[in-house]
């Protein structure tokens, strides 16, 4: 009988001690693809911290067995079992202090931003040449919520609503997973992949669709890491980002595409390609390379018509043709992918009626999250490119800022704006096609 309760007291220690493994197990830093750890990220998904620490834990468990191994005679496991059966409560109460600490640690990050707006954020924008509708559906569905919407006609370059437009025409913020539309659109343009090859990652394969509906951070690492930094700027600059997207928009300031790659202490090529890290990207940059997917591959410079005299003598200007109208049904299953069933699919709780193509971002930086929501509408009446931009603490993230994105559309639904955009399409069709400058 003794024996007995030597070996079952023997099997809670093994216990006690597996549990403050455990605790310290969550608190390392796993590291894949020599990538920098990616615990204050937010795209990470929770498969994949799940599976990391489920092998921190797995790894720690053979130390522990060969531990206790070494107890050699009854007596020596009697005296050791003594020993820690009087320790276990101090033990058990500083293995508890530990795996709080560790976990808060961990999981949680201080924000200091507020998500919502103080007062009329929308006092100081300049709407004269604004489609009155658009803009209503944009301030309705951005609310009280600390941001900007861009929307965006992509047969033409034209701003037909900018709400907060001094958020909108800031130096702008980290692309967080928005980035990874760049870099799909450089990997199927050099034939690295195509929207169905299966790529190879840590313990799983999988293709552009799904990496692009569920924002995985790996697949485009391994992108970045195929691809080069020398070719991921290379297109990133072609599609617009660290240049000016507006052809002489007042207060518009210039987002940053960096020279040089990351260090690799912070990451290198393949963090830039998963979230953008080092990146500045603005609203209206990536409004302007989303609308050169909508509609084919002419990337506009966007214009923001101030009075209605500029409206009525509106041309567009071309900034340069892309070569991409092959590879965008290649992108457009993975974006419309993140609405139906990826990370955008709050959306769809607000609106069904159109099909939209999207992709989310969502990432912080020294205390403020980001959360964008960029997509294109599909609609017999034409296309439509919204950008909501989100700034702040907790609640703001990419899924906000597509759920917003819903509303909105639904905004415009209600007041039977495609339909009304019909009529007018039917009107204008009789009238001279307006010239179309080209700017180098």
């Amino acid at each position: 009988m003794r024996l007995s309760c030597v070996l079952a007291l023997g099997l809670a220690v093994v216990g006690c001690g597996a549990y403050g493994s455990r605790a310290i197990a969550l608190n390392v830093p796993h590291t894949l693809h020599h990538s920098k750890s990616s615990g204050q990220r937010l795209n990470i998904g929770r498969h994949a911290r799940s599976h990391n620490a489920g092998a921190a834990l797995h790894s720690a468990t053979p130390k522990l067995s060969s531990s206790h191994s070494a107890l050699a005679t009854p007596h020596s496991a009697a005296a050791s079992v003594h020993h820690r059966v009087h320790s276990s409560a101090a033990d058990r109460a500083t293995i508890r202090r530990l795996a709080l600490t560790t976990r808060h640690h961990h999981y949680y990050e201080h924000f200091t931003a507020s998500s919502f707006s103080n007062g009329n954020t929308f006092e100081g924008d300049v709407t004269a040449g604004e489609d009155p509708v658009v803009r209503q559906a944009a301030v309705d569905a951005l609310g009280d919520m600390n941001g900007t919407a861009v929307v965006i006609d992509p047969s033409n370059g034209r701003i037909l609503a900018m709400v907060n437009q001094k958020l909108a025409l800031s130096p702008g913020a980290e692309p967080c997973s928005t980035i990874k539309l760049s870099v799909a659109m450089a990997a199927l343009s050099e034939g690295l992949v195509t929207r169905d090859t299966k790529v190879q990652l840590a313990g799983f394969r999988m293709n552009m669709t799904d990496a692009l509906a569920k924002s995985n951070n790996l697949y485009f690492e391994e992108l970045g890491r195929e691809l080069g930094f020398d070719r991921v700027r290379h297109y990133a600059t072609q599609f617009g980002l660290g240049e000016m997207a507006g052809y002489k928009i007042a207060g518009e300031q210039l987002g940053k595409y960096p020279d040089t790659v990351l260090p690799a202490s912070e990451g290198g090529v393949s963090r830039m390609c998963s979230f953008g890290q080092g990146v500045s990207m603005t609203p209206l940059q990536l409004g302007a390379f989303v609308a050169a997917i909508a509609n084919g591959g002419t990337l506009y410079y966007l214009q923001h018509p101030t009075t209605t005299a500029e409206l009525s003598t509106y041309t567009p200007k071309i900034k340069r043709t892309l070569d991409i109208a092959r590879y965008v049904p290649e992108l457009q299953d993975g974006m419309a992918g993140a609405v139906e069933y990826g990370t955008a699919r709050r959306l769809r709780a607000n609106f069904q009626e159109l099909p939209v193509f999207g992709k989310t971002g969502t990432c912080s930086d020294k205390g403020t999250r980001f959360g964008w929501f960029v997509s294109y509408s599909e609609a017999p009446q034409g296309s439509l490119v919204t950008v909501f931009f989100l700034e702040g603490g907790r609640p703001t993230f990419g899924p906000r800022a597509a759920e917003l994105t819903g509303e909105f559309y639904k905004n415009l639904w209600e007041r039977n704006y495609f339909a009304g955009k019909g009529s007018l399409q039917a009107a204008h069709a009789a009238l001279p096609v307006p010239a179309v400058a080209a700017i180098q």
